[in-house]
């Protein structure tokens, strides 16, 4: 069975001299949900102009349901693919109110018949009372939602979003991303979505791709992403935990000066007397204050069930812990906070 999208080795340009070189990942059924996450800059939005052939490709191959969209020779005009694209930028007519804006989409509607309504996005999409204002009459997160909106409604075989939570306050994004999340499940669209925050793509997504220096580094489950992350260039764009130097004495077992040994099962295969990076990731971490290994608290915040303290390490990266409410902090920022050792970990993560 062939994928449903597919880019295969794509080389192109992301702006004037930057290149994005042999990108690949796929969705594999109907309904997938991919994010493509990286820092600013990288070319993330390049990747979303490119398949919805706004940007040639000076190489490899983009393919929609096993047809060839995009190659080094041809490329399939927008309007012919039935993608729609929703920037992060305000790309609303500005001669039209916020219904005439989500009803073009309707002029592109695939031939499936769509099964919200125009009234039911504006609910969904919290824009009551703005269905007859311009766009300079609305905020930038509701021009946003306006977007999103008029390229759901099209019927689009592939939805690409990008930062479509940018310019949202938290309170709203949560519930928009849970309300899409099931829109795009229930009715089986395909899409990809553009973020910078790993938080919002390991909810959204089925699988992530990260972009670093112009490549795709990991394309994974969120799961395999947090859990096992292939580089340190991984790592180091998902701020999840912090490295620490230390030495491989057996099969499973590392020791460190400090916290002496630290048991878990080894991913990758090193010598005996080898000098590793062993990353730890908050949920490794348990708090004890009586503990040699202790951290510059630059952070601490209060969220009912759990304290979430935000710590310093000695190469200041920066590490977030989670403890329960119910235990006793007394920890003020500018002071140390101990962590628990020996360490167990179910994982030991080296490089």
């Amino acid at each position: 069975m062939s994928d449903f999208f597919s880019i295969n080795n794509a080389t192109f340009f992301a702006g004037e001299t930057k290149k994005l070189e042999n990108i690949s990942f796929k969705i594999e059924k109907k309904g997938e949900i991919i994010c493509i996450l990286g820092p600013s800059g990288v070319g993330k939005t390049t990747v979303l102009r490119t398949i919805a052939g706004l940007q040639d490709i000076e190489k490899g191959k983009i393919l929609l349901k096993n047809k060839i969209i995009s190659s080094a020779n041809f490329t399939l005009e927008p309007e012919k693919r039935n993608i729609a694209l929703s920037f992060q930028e305000n790309c609303l007519f500005p001669n039209k109110n916020v219904i005439e804006n989500i009803s073009l989409g309707l002029e592109r509607k695939n031939n499936s018949k769509f099964k919200l309504s125009i009234g039911e996005l504006i609910e969904i999409f919290h824009l009551r009372n703005l269905e007859k204002k311009y766009p300079h009459e609305i905020s930038s997160g509701e021009s946003q939602r306006v977007s999103i909106a008029r390229s759901l409604i099209s019927n689009p075989e592939l939805l690409l979003l990008d930062e479509p939570f940018a310019n949202i306050d938290q309170f709203l994004k949560d519930e928009l991303q849970k309300n899409i999340k099931v829109i795009l499940k229930e009715l089986k669209i395909s899409t990809i979505i553009v973020t910078h925050d790993s938080y919002e793509a390991f909810y959204l997504s089925d699988r992530c791709g990260i972009i670093i220096n112009n490549s795709i580094k990991q394309f994974d489950t969120p799961y395999n992403i947090y859990h096992y992350p292939n580089s340190l260039e991984v790592v180091k764009f998902l701020k999840r935990g912090f490295l620490i130097k230390a030495k491989v004495t057996g099969k499973n077992k590392l020791y460190h000066d400090n916290l002496g040994y630290i048991e878990g099962n080894l991913l990758k295969k090193f010598k005996v007397g080898s000098i590793v990076k062993l990353l730890v990731q908050p949920d490794d971490l348990e708090h004890d204050d009586k503990s040699n290994l202790k951290l510059e608290v630059i952070d601490r915040k209060f969220r009912g069930t759990n304290f979430i303290y935000t710590l310093r390490t000695v190469n200041n990266e920066v590490v977030p812990v989670f403890v329960h409410s119910h235990h006793k902090h007394q920890h003020k920022i500018g002071g140390k906070f101990g962590i628990k050792t020996p360490i167990k970990i179910n994982h030991l993560i080296c490089f």
